[in-house]
């Protein structure tokens, strides 16, 4: 509270940055420990999370107030019109000491690995878990628990190690049960232009012969060749197919964080700029390259999945570090691969594996803390937006909607729950997230009503051996909700989303109806049933019977009954006046009183 200098300005103005009539809208701004609030005339609240914002710029002052933009790392852009000078000015130094990263907020229990890759089959009789890297001496940014081919022992591993960047060597990432081909991941070896380790050849050779049903394997490198070979001047590179036995090489081209960290910058800009024709629009948007690296990544990816489905060949794969491209291609192979990850449980326990447990550097990558922010890329937010263009391909395969994403890329950089905090397990561990915070997975379990995809089909998704998206160009669109989420203003009336879900709940409140509707009428008749038996032989009278009355009983039952709009039969004559009983059908007819005798009473009936 001690950054706070005003808490409370009145007649602020919220401007609509894409209306071309400087449409706002007037209210009250608060300023709390914890969020920047705006309350408008309509009682209308926005709230902004001081962790969320990037940058809070004071422009010059104007003739209607002074103007105060801020931009969130979740691609909010607000424009106020602060009435007095000395206000902004208060709020604005508030604002930069309050949003600065602060040394460690909140984390949780991460999903256990053993748990998931016993689902998978792991261990098995080629696959072992090792306690190598149980006090994590062997790789800081490797999990304790790690599975590796049965035949490798120790010394293998760490002599791997030693020739791996990071020390991050080969281990397993995900085990098809059906085929037994497997998705290993690593860091680029230090080879350079010519070295090389026997320990990490016997590594490599020990994954191709844990997979019986086919002799060789593919090592996928995901940047471009011509970043790769420059490595290798620097000591760095990738395998020599001479020196392995029985791989095959491929390279994917994926850029590096610094290249998707311009191209995110590119595509905010364009997004941000107001009036743009459409021509404009879509010319920026490509010269971004933003929905390429999107295309080049789910390349990567669905080259993996066929690998693994349809040859049955075990794939390892690596980028620079391991942490990076190789999380991305890894997760999204998987989740074209399994359809368990295409569920709201396993999308989460997708991300604690290949991302969270596996070393990827959130808070390096987010900005979550002050360091160098050349570090800061959006490689997470690739990895979601790539889901997203899957869902789209394939909106009956995912359990889970566009909020769900959304949701996620939410507090990967609010920082209110423990799980994206950290670079590493043991990180996480020494700040000790597990007793001091909680996890993001139980508060969207809570709501997953919000994030259930109407359309989903289980069977649907289990019917395929793997997803084949189709990545030609036409097929990668902007994520409008994602860029423009907040930019009301932008997004359609109806959102057809919405719409579907609001008519999937009313379905159900009539199909509820309908089973209390249907209990009521078994109920009912039940009831009709039981009062039926009762009354089946009803009590006789024990007065006796008057004989005019059994007449008139006995006649009712043999006469039946005529309705109104039916006329009278004849019996002989073709018609009613040469029926000679006509006239006694008539005085039948009609409804007259009968009287019995005095000594039994007198009663009035109808016949």
């Amino acid at each position: 509270m001690e950054h706070i200098r005003t808490t409370k300005v009145e007649q602020v103005k919220l401007l609509d940055r894409f209306s071309t009539s400087s449409k706002s809208q007037t209210g009250t701004l608060y300023l709390t420990a914890t969020h920047l609030l705006f309350i408008d005339a309509n009682q209308k609240e926005t709230w902004i999370l001081h962790h969320h914002i990037a940058a809070v710029e004071k422009l010059a002052l104007t003739t209607s107030g002074c103007p105060l933009v801020i931009q969130c790392k979740n691609f909010r852009i607000v424009h106020f019109i602060v009435p007095r000078e000395r206000d902004c000015h208060d709020i604005y130094n508030s604002l930069l000491q309050l949003s600065k990263p602060v040394e460690r907020v909140q984390g949780w229990q991460l999903v256990d690995l053993v748990e998931e890759f016993d689902r998978m089959g792991v261990p098995n009789s080629n696959w072992q878990l090792s306690d190598a890297n149980r006090d994590y001496k062997i790789c800081e940014t490797y999990p304790r628990e790690l599975y590796v081919p049965r035949s490798v022992s120790k010394p293998i591993i760490v002599g791997s190690s030693k020739f791996r960047s990071k020390g991050r060597f080969p281990v397993l990432s995900y085990y098809r049960k059906d085929n037994e081909a497997a998705i290993c991941r690593c860091s680029q070896p230090l080879s350079g232009f010519s070295a090389r380790c026997l320990e990490d050849e016997h590594m490599l050779q020990a994954i191709s012969k844990a997979n019986p049903t086919n002799r060789y394997m593919y090592v996928v490198d995901t940047r471009p060749k011509l970043n790769a070979m420059a490595n290798r001047a620097a000591g760095k590179g990738y395998e020599n197919e001479d020196n392995y036995s029985n791989i095959r090489f491929q390279f994917v081209g994926i850029e590096n964080i610094h290249v998707m960290r311009s191209s995110l910058q590119k595509l905010l800009e364009v997004c941000g700029s107001r009036g743009l024709s459409v021509n404009d629009f879509l010319s920026g948007l490509e010269s971004s390259g933003w929905l390429r690296h999107i295309k080049a990544v789910l390349e990567a990816a669905i080259f993996l999945a066929k690998a693994i489905a349809f040859e049955g060949a075990s794939v390892l794969v690596h980028c620079s570090d391991g942490w990076d491209r190789t999380s991305q291609v890894c997760s999204l192979g998987s989740l074209l691969l399994d359809p368990f990850y295409r569920t709201i449980k396993g999308f989460m326990v997708l991300i604690e594996k290949d991302w969270i447990a596996f070393g990827h550097k959130f808070s390096d990558r987010c900005g979550q803390l002050d360091g160098d922010p050349k570090e800061i890329s959006p490689v997470f937010a690739q990895f979601l937006e790539s889901v997203w263009h899957l869902t789209e391909q394939f909106p009956q395969a995912f359990e889970y909607n566009e909020a769900f994403l959304l949701q996620i890329h939410e507090h990967v950089h609010s920082c209110q729950f423990g799980n994206f905090i950290g670079n590493c397990q043991k990180e996480r561990e020494e700040l000790k997230l597990k007793e001091k915070t909680y996890s993001l997975w139980p508060f969207l379990l809570d709501e997953q009503k919000k994030y259930r995809n109407p359309i989903y089909s289980e069977h649907f998704s289990q019917s395929f051996a793997v997803l084949e998206p189709d990545t030609v160009s036409f097929n990668f669109k902007f994520w409008r909700n994602m860029y423009h989420q907040f930019d009301h203003t932008m997004h359609p009336r109806q959102s057809v989303l919405n719409h579907v879900m609001n008519m999937r709940e009313q379905n159900k409140l009539l199909e509820k109806d309908i089973k209390e509707l249907e209990a009521k009428l078994g109920h009912h008749a039940t009831k009709e049933e039981t009062d039926a038996a009762f009354t089946k032989e009803p009590l006789r009278s024990v007065h006796p019977v008057s004989p005019v009355h059994k007449t008139l009983e006995c006649f009712k039952k043999e006469q039946p009954l005529l309705r109104a709009n039916d006329c009278i039969r004849t019996i002989e004559g073709a018609n009613a006046a040469d029926n000679r009983y006509s006239e006694y059908m008539e005085e039948l007819s009609k409804t007259e009183p009968g009287m019995v005798s005095l000594e039994y009473g007198v009663a009035r009936m109808t016949c």
